[in-house]
């Protein structure tokens, strides 16, 4: 296979040069575009995954401390082997070759036996990377966001950031949807959320979960299922996570979202995670991209707990 990726100048946290793809637990890229619409710039999540990975490199130097979100050192036992591939090489304008990009790089990773960790991107790049985990079977999706996502389309597009979950429910291999932090004007008509719950979607509200807890969440996940995680960062309050196109008030805290992520991991089997949505121009002070890297962090340690 050609060399799809293109290094980068930071690795994601855990990442060692001296781990490959193939030999990896858990294998980071960056898939900074997606499909765009028609005169609508997506040129602003070209520099999201490299300001991520950047964002860590303070933490980064410090993996033997004890890291008290998580109870431990980052990588627990030191067991956990994590790779960082690079970015794939996409073009702001080119959305089938930026599908087809992302799903040979899914693919390539699910065939190792490792988990694929994307950073995105605009909310489009789940639909190839949801698609490509076909090959593990049934999968369940929780997508934490302030939108649902169930546009068939929008401006002609139907492969575009609002449809995300509506492309996914026709995949053959996804069986359960849970969507948590809906809130505001949600990305929705009523034909939508009729759609959406019709089909089966779980939908939790952000108001929902902040009442009901996690519990709210995993009473709809089967234990041991194949379960994938879509994060959009708009899905967390703006008062902790700014650097985003559609700010809404009332999202999840930094707590709230790395103890879901640990509930889920510990109930279920996690084989793809997507963290999308981060707009560096709308982070000047760096703290949105702080916030992100630490959650990221967590899924990492998560998993190396598991």
């Amino acid at each position: 296979m050609p060399n799809i990726f293109d290094p980068v100048n930071f690795l994601f946290i855990g990442a060692d040069k001296k781990t490959s793809i193939s030999e990896a637990d858990l294998v980071v890229f960056g898939a900074p575009h997606g499909t765009p619409y028609p005169e609508v710039d997506n040129t602003a999540y070209a520099s999201a995954p490299d300001t991520l990975r950047n964002a860590q490199q303070e933490d980064a130097r410090w993996l033997d401390h004890w890291d008290f979100d998580l109870d431990g050192p980052l990588l627990a036992e030191g067991n956990f082997r994590v790779a960082d591939a690079g970015n794939l090489k996409t073009s702001s304008l080119d959305g089938p070759g930026n599908r087809d990009l992302i799903r040979q790089a899914t693919t390539q990773i699910v065939e190792t036996g490792a988990i694929p960790l994307m950073l995105g991107g605009d909310d489009s790049t789940p639909i190839p990377f949801i698609k490509s985990l076909k090959p593990l079977g049934p999968l369940t999706i929780i997508q934490i966001d302030a939108h649902i996502d169930w546009r068939d389309e929008r401006r002609g597009e139907p492969l575009g950031y609002s449809s995300t979950m509506r492309r996914a429910s026709e995949f053959d291999h996804v069986e359960n949807i849970i969507q948590v932090g809906i809130r505001g004007l949600g990305s929705a008509r009523r034909e939508e959320v009729e759609i959406a719950q019709n089909w089966g979607a779980k939908l939790i509200t952000a108001r929902e979960f902040h009442q009901g807890g996690i519990e709210a969440v995993t009473r709809h996940l089967k234990s041991d299922s194949n379960c994938m995680i879509t994060l959009d960062c708009d899905g967390l309050d703006p008062s902790i996570m700014p650097a985003v196109v559609a700010p809404t008030p009332g999202g999840l805290s930094y707590f709230q979202t790395i103890d879901l992520i640990d509930a889920v991991i510990k109930k279920s089997k996690l084989v793809g995670f997507d963290m999308i949505e981060f707009v560096p121009s709308l982070d000047p002070n760096g703290i949105s991209a702080i916030t992100a890297g630490r959650i990221l962090a967590n899924v990492v340690g998560c998993l190396a707990r598991k």
